[in-house]
């Protein structure tokens, strides 16, 4: 939340420096506050899980949020429940016409298709560019990402020659930005992907910022339109077991898996997971709520173009 200070405090100007929020008197007795409506469209298989891993990370702010679940009409879910979908998900076409402080874009089991092979990519392409009018800022995770910064931006994906498996040291490039308050220099994020966007392309395009890359896991976090797009290509949002999952499922289907890179302790599955993400992760999300959200979205939510 932020610091409520009296007028022209100095530290005021000090604190806004460091991206503490902070509001003067003046500006608290004029602010009105509503709940912050976020809509997330899940593309993941396990719409449940994925539900409570975002949850999870929304929840952990003093700001009241309201989620509402959108659902692609071209797409019917395999792996959830009918009546959860029914009773939970809306279809885009009947929330066109509203709009959302927020939205997550989820990544999707899609991502060695070419992205015109996808057979709902024509409606999400239309939610991507409804998106630019009807929300203040969009995160999008994994092949989201991959997909967002391939239609807004032409940037290209690439097949990678073993899967991007583990959790991953991460560096800072831009210390001061807000979406890195709270950050170590270097933090650490899971990774479960068999493509890849590149560095060199994102620094071509004039209108992205690279704000973050790691050493083996490549470019992490990329910034569009001071901030109303943010693409993250990795899974800062997995709970502490979700690779296992992944790793144990696939090995049991005889696939080609390796064990997921400094993940286990001391490499040894029996010995359980080493969690190592799960700060930044808060601090991800919660920095993004509020730089990005919170004191970005107009009072009246239908003044947002």
């Amino acid at each position: 939340m932020p610091l409520n200070l009296p007028d022209r405090l100095p530290a005021i100007e000090l604190l806004k420096q460091e991206n503490i929020f902070v509001i003067d008197a003046s500006r608290a007795t004029r602010q009105d506050i509503r709940p912050l409506r976020i809509v997330i469209l899940n593309l993941m298989p396990l719409k449940i899980t994925t539900e409570t891993d975002l949850i999870r990370l929304l929840s952990n702010t003093p700001l009241q949020v309201e989620i509402q679940f959108m659902k692609i009409k071209s797409h019917t879910s395999k792996n959830t429940p009918v009546e959860h979908m029914k009773a939970f998900y809306t279809d885009f076409e009947e929330l066109r016409h509203q709009k959302f402080d927020g939205m997550i874009i989820t990544g999707a089991p899609v991502e060695q298709m070419d992205f015109e092979e996808v057979t709902y990519w024509p409606e999400l392409i239309e939610i991507f560019n409804w998106a630019r009018t009807h929300v203040t800022s969009t995160l999008y995770i994994c092949w989201a990402a991959q997909a967002g910064l391939y239609h807004h931006y032409g940037i290209p994906k690439y097949p990678l020659e073993k899967k991007m498996f583990g959790i991953f040291p991460h560096r800072v490039l831009q210390p001061l930005h807000p979406i890195f308050r709270g950050f170590d220099d270097t933090f650490c994020v899971p990774h479960s992907r068999h493509t890849e966007v590149r560095r060199a392309d994102i620094l071509k395009v004039p209108e992205l910022t690279l704000l973050s890359e790691s050493e083996e896991a490549g470019v992490y976090m990329v910034m569009a339109r001071g901030g109303r797009e943010f693409f993250v290509t990795g899974h800062s949002e997995y709970s502490p077991l979700t690779l296992d999952t992944e790793y144990r499922r696939d090995l049991g289907k005889g696939l080609p898996i390796e064990m997921p890179r400094n993940y286990y302790i001391d490499n040894q599955p029996e010995k359980g997971v080493q969690v190592s993400w799960r700060a930044h992760a808060n601090l991800l999300f919660s920095n993004w709520l509020n730089y990005f959200v919170y004191q970005e979205t107009p009072f009246d939510i239908e003044e947002i173009r």
